[in-house]
């Protein structure tokens, strides 16, 4: 089948997808076995990026980034999934924590953030998810304290992508612990300020290129123009606002995963032999890949306007909801039909399907649960 071009692509984007996909080919993927023994991605993978301008490409270029818009990220996050790597915390950097700051953040903050994050200077990170505390963010104990003119930060996160280099913490915190989700505000806390620790880089089932953390926070004091915005108690809305465009970020990954897999599948199956024929040859073998192939397109259909209709501010929250849940969901699925096909070699890390297959079962957790976007929708109906 040949793949059809997305309808939100034009000859700029494709122009961009030929410089992002010679990057991952080059400077990621030689990489990835080192990236997963050492559990991060090299430092200077960031300002390598950030001097071709591959970084908060979204950004305006008065702040420092490349001027697009959402569908730049998204050439940058389609080429990065192709190539099977989960290390590069790049979309979250990039389509996320910079948004915070550009939506919410005062002047003073954007100038002073935004270029450095567009260079690759700072490492971005957001810290929502506590020990304690997942999907109910109104639940969160960490709390920034207003003594005099400055906030004192203390608590625990847990599960932070980019969480052993970033430079710069978009952090959850209550302000007024006492008043629930109008408590919750967001603060800015710098790598190097004292009382900040990092804890241990988590052993987890995939994504073990990615350093994802632990993070601590003991009498960080902050200064309180680090208050996202000018007001207190406006991070619940904040974080209501921004996370569909992270749910469509990892609905995209998704999809992108799942066209992947079957790539790999489909020649896999047609190159090994079995009882004298290509495994392609089987009834069963079709059956499946046809089965993928049909959630593929359906999947990418389905994106692609979410995307467009994100482009023209128009996406709405319960369908970005459907979006992360369903791409998230069919991928696993798909991949788990794949790896079955490549046999035992499927379970070996050497093949890029069994380090997808362990990759994408996270995605079905993070960025709400996938029970938590059903809820959302539910509640639409």
């Amino acid at each position: 089948m040949a793949a059809n071009r997305s309808s939100w692509m034009d000859d700029d984007l494709d122009a961009l997808r030929d410089l992002a996909r010679t990057f991952c080919e080059k400077e990621v993927a030689p990489h990835s076995a080192r990236f997963i023994e050492q559990h991060h991605v090299d430092r200077d993978l960031w300002t390598r990026a950030g001097d071709l301008g591959l970084l908060c490409m979204s950004i305006p270029e008065q702040y420092g980034g490349g001027g697009g818009t959402f569908a730049h990220e998204a050439v940058l996050i389609e080429e990065q999934a192709r190539i099977g790597d989960s290390a590069w915390g790049a979309p979250l950097h990039s389509g996320i924590v910079a948004h915070y700051l550009l939506e919410y953040g005062t002047d003073e903050q954007k100038e002073r953030f935004l270029p450095r994050l567009a260079t690759g200077e700072m490492v971005g990170a957001i810290a929502m998810t506590e020990p304690g505390t997942g999907s109910d963010l109104q639940s969160v104990t960490t709390k920034a304290s207003r003594v005099g003119d400055e906030y004192v930060v203390n608590g625990s996160k847990t599960f932070i992508t980019n969480g052993a280099q970033a430079d710069l913490i978009i952090v959850v915190a209550k302000t007024d612990p006492s008043a629930g989700a109008n408590g919750i505000s967001l603060v800015l806390v710098e790598g190097d300020r004292p009382g900040f620790r990092r804890g241990r880089v988590l052993d987890k089932v995939g994504q073990r290129g990615q350093d994802t953390s632990e993070l601590y926070f003991e009498d960080v004091h902050i200064p309180v123009e680090n208050l996202l915005g000018t007001t207190e108690g406006q991070g619940f809305i904040q974080l209501m606002q921004q996370l569909p465009q992270e749910r469509l970020i990892l609905a995209l990954g998704a999809v992108t995963v799942l066209e992947t897999a079957l790539e790999f599948t489909v020649e896999y199956t047609k190159d090994r032999h079995a009882f004298g024929k290509p495994v392609f040859a089987f009834q069963n073998t079709k059956f499946k890949l046809a089965e993928v192939a049909t959630d593929a397109h359906i999947s990418r259909v389905f994106i692609d306007d979410c995307v467009a209709r994100h482009l023209r501010g128009e996406l709405d929250i319960p369908t970005v909801a459907m979006a992360k849940w369903w791409t998230t969901e069919r991928a696993m699925v798909a991949l788990d039909d794949c790896l079955q096909l490549h046999g035992g070699y499927g379970y070996m890390t050497e093949y890029p399907i069994g380090r997808m297959w362990a990759d994408a079962r996270v995605q079905k957790i993070y960025g709400g649960t996938n029970e938590i976007m059903k809820e959302i929708i539910a509640r639409s109906l």
